[in-house]
């Protein structure tokens, strides 16, 4: 059987692929979010149909266009972003990216509150936690998309979780502008140090299956059975001060990743031969186009990931206020020449093990996990400290939006510790 490419875009050489990222490289200082959300019955706390998802999403107004896949509303988009529906019937908003902070908590905010209201609809509620706390993954069905049915055949074979990622976890992200090749990778390399100390500070997902799993963020623990070849650290490169790390690098890495699916128009087609093999031999007549290559990054999913932006993945779904903080926090790092050096200077001498070692020990118990002799909440204090007073100097008031999580801070207590299920 010969297919005929329906795509342009060619991929000639390894050289075009590294564009991807380089073409990122801008002087900008925006900051996009992605806020997933978890949505359950009022009356059992089941999770909600993709039906009920469904009229959800089409009980927003006509300001936002109504997406589908083969007849089936899958997402919503706008002048500000796009609505989806993830796996499970989660409901993420992604706001196209802003600079100042009280544009992005603005359109949040409303988001929210469109969200809360239109649930009400199906007699559902929106929950501020980072994994359903009644179903699991056994009792939510798919939603009708043909991505997820791809993944959900595949990633059964690489991990022992990957259903309980898909269908039952809400999280937030964060992206992040970079100007130069250089200052993409000290992001990454930074943010992934830092990732496995933040996200316990936003451990909020301890209840599952109605009970305590004895995690205090068993969406973190999740991720860990997922797929070991396209989660994690990415190179130990980028965790030794020595060593060089590239864009190339990160190219080639990408090339081994198996691939999932090949998508032509609305057919699609599994395979798992890794994306260098499909760029030299093709599939059933199929040449390597970028659009593949675009879909096969986003089928990449370390703690954090580069993009033509670097995407801070790695927190659980929060109410609305430590939602804000989220960007809020990162953007007094990651966007302060200073800060970034601060934390660089505090990291530099653990090694990669120690926070591979970290990565497996934080979702367990969250801001009492340790780097050495250090329990991890002495550094997320001073991480946040550094960040508030960037935040400060540009006389902005966007400091405020980090106090929440000094609340939790001063206890000594995460989000998780005040979780209740009913």
């Amino acid at each position: 059987m010969l297919l005929t490419n329906k795509t342009t875009n060619i991929i000639l050489n390894k050289e075009q692929l590294a564009e991807t990222f380089i073409s990122g490289c801008k002087m900008t200082e925006a900051i996009g979010v992605e806020s997933e959300k978890i949505l359950v019955y009022k009356d059992n706390y089941q999770a909600i149909t993709y039906n009920d998802a469904a009229k959800i999403l089409d009980s927003f107004d006509d300001n936002w266009q109504r997406v589908y896949e083969n007849g089936n509303l899958i997402g919503l988009k706008s002048e500000i972003g796009t609505i989806t529906l993830e796996p499970g019937s989660q409901i993420e908003i992604s706001l196209n990216p802003y600079e100042k902070l009280a544009d992005i908590t603005e359109r949040l905010g409303k988001f929210y509150a469109n969200l809360d209201k239109h649930s009400e609809k199906v007699n559902a509620k929106v929950l501020d936690v980072g994994i359903q706390p009644v179903s699991s993954y056994e009792n939510i069905n798919i939603i009708p998309k043909k991505r997820y049915e791809y993944m959900t055949k595949y990633l059964p074979t690489k991990g022992l979780t990957p259903f309980v990622m898909m269908r039952e976890t809400a999280g937030i992200q964060a992206n992040f502008d970079y100007k130069s090749e250089e200052d993409a990778i000290r992001k990454l390399s930074l943010a992934l140090k830092m990732s496995p100390i933040i996200s316990a500070i936003y451990a909020n997902s301890p209840i599952r299956k109605g009970k305590n799993t004895g995690y205090k963020s068993f969406r973190a623990n999740s991720w860990l059975n997922v797929d070991e070849d396209r989660c994690g650290y990415i190179s130990q490169k980028l965790f030794d001060n020595t060593k060089n790390f590239t864009f190339s690098d990160y190219v080639e890495i990408l090339l081994d990743v198996p691939m999932i699916f090949i998508q032509r128009g609305d057919t699609y087609f599994g395979t798992t031969q890794t994306f260098r093999d499909f760029m030299t031999n093709g599939y059933m007549g199929i040449t390597a186009c970028m659009s593949d290559w675009e879909t096969h990054i986003s089928l990449y999913f370390p703690d954090v990931r580069l993009k033509s932006y670097v995407e801070i993945r790695n927190h659980d779904a929060q109410n609305a206020k430590m939602t804000y903080s989220v960007p809020a926090f990162w953007k007094g790092i990651m966007y302060n020449q200073d800060a970034m050096s601060e934390i660089e200077n505090i990291l530099e001498k653990y090694n990669y093990e120690d926070f591979i070692t970290l990565r497996k020990e934080s979702p367990v118990i969250g801001i009492e996990a340790k780097l050495e002799n250090i329990c991890i909440v002495d550094y997320i204090k001073e991480f946040f400290d550094i960040s508030y007073a960037s935040l400060k100097e540009n006389n902005l008031g966007e400091e405020m939006y980090l106090e929440p999580v000094y609340e939790f801070i001063s206890l000594k207590r995460v989000p998780a510790d005040s979780y209740r299920l009913f």
